[in-house]
């Protein structure tokens, strides 16, 4: 009888790959679990919600009879346990189905998918943007003259602090009304992308940059920074190839859980733009108290929050093998 004994190396690479599974195991339960929590959270707001749902579902007039709102009622299950209720929404959940809406009579998935292809496109865009700001503003003053440092900081803090409609407005002005350089509205041209872009990156790359530079700052007094320079790198390589390298952990973190969040940004873009997508079916379901269409863009964005976070937490098991060895 033959007996293997695994040597030192296999045994440390098993050791990893557990270690691996087990903390994916771990993401991937917590994603499922932000998802379930968005949803429940979200029937509870809607059973707490002042009025009758079948006033949401007939409108403003109040002449229908007792027999039509009763059939109504029925039609939608609203005269059925909350919890009967609640156990049917999470079934339909489970099954990719978000209802109908109210006003509009069609699927939410159909809604949504519908208007989800501009939204994408300039989450996507100004995210883009906002890390090619960031990283260029970083680089730029990260150890360099304090007045430099100072004025680029109190730039990233007002376009922090600023609500993203006043920025909006304000280019608007400029960009559109004055100089005409960009369309005022819509999204039929290239050019009307900028804009709103730029909206939406400027308080990302505010915060980016600001964590970046603190992360650049740390890397610069290590000792294999002084290594490098000591072989003739030159400061700017030094910056751009090693001490990058070394701070953009935090900044993928801090990029993944950003992007988590977009989609809820973008709603005020897009209203002051004028673009189609998620911004206006939000304005338009809220407006209308169109709850199906809200909950499913509250359900949409906790799933793109919990995909983009996972998929950043499985990015920074692969290259940081720190990670994989404490388990986390």
């Amino acid at each position: 009888m033959t007996v293997q004994v695994l040597s030192m190396p296999d045994a440390v690479v098993g050791g990893a790959a557990i270690r691996m599974v087990t903390a994916v195991g771990k993401r991937l339960l917590a994603a499922v679990a932000v998802v379930f929590g968005a949803a429940t959270l979200g029937f509870i707001a809607l059973q707490l919600l002042p009025g009758d749902p079948v006033d949401w579902l007939l409108g403003p007039s109040m002449t229908a009879s007792p027999g039509l709102r009763a059939q109504v009622r029925a039609d939608y299950g609203f005269d059925r346990p909350v919890f009967e209720q609640y156990l049917s929404y999470l079934n339909m959940v489970l099954h990719g189905q978000l209802g109908t809406s109210y006003q509009l009579q069609q699927p939410v998935t159909t809604l949504i998918a519908n208007q989800l292809a501009p939204t994408a496109e300039l989450a996507v865009t100004a995210l883009v943007l906002a890390m090619a700001i960031a990283i260029a503003a970083a680089v730029a003053t990260a150890g360099r003259r304090p007045r430099l440092r100072a004025g680029i900081s109190t730039a990233e803090l007002v376009v922090t602090s600023a609500p993203q409609y006043w920025v909006g407005i304000l280019l608007l002005t400029v960009f559109s009304f004055q100089l005409r350089a960009f369309p005022v509205a819509g999204a039929q041209t290239p050019a009307a992308l900028v804009l709103p872009a730029i909206t939406l990156a400027l308080s990302i790359a505010g915060v980016l940059s600001q964590v970046l530079r603190e992360g650049l700052e740390a890397a610069l007094t290590q000792p294999f920074i002084l290594t490098a320079r000591a072989r003739g790198a030159s400061l700017s390589a030094v910056r751009v190839r090693h001490a990058l390298r070394h701070a953009a952990a935090p900044l993928l973190t801090l990029t993944g859980w950003l992007t988590g969040t977009l989609l809820g940004g973008v709603v005020p873009v897009e209203t002051v733009f004028g673009r189609p997508g998620i911004g206006s079916l939000v304005l338009q379901a809220v407006t209308s108290r169109d709850m199906p269409v809200v909950m499913g863009v509250i359900l949409l964005s906790a799933v793109v929050f919990v995909v983009i976070s996972t998929l950043v937490d499985l990015l920074q098991l692969a290259l940081d093998p720190r990670i994989r060895t404490n388990g986390d």
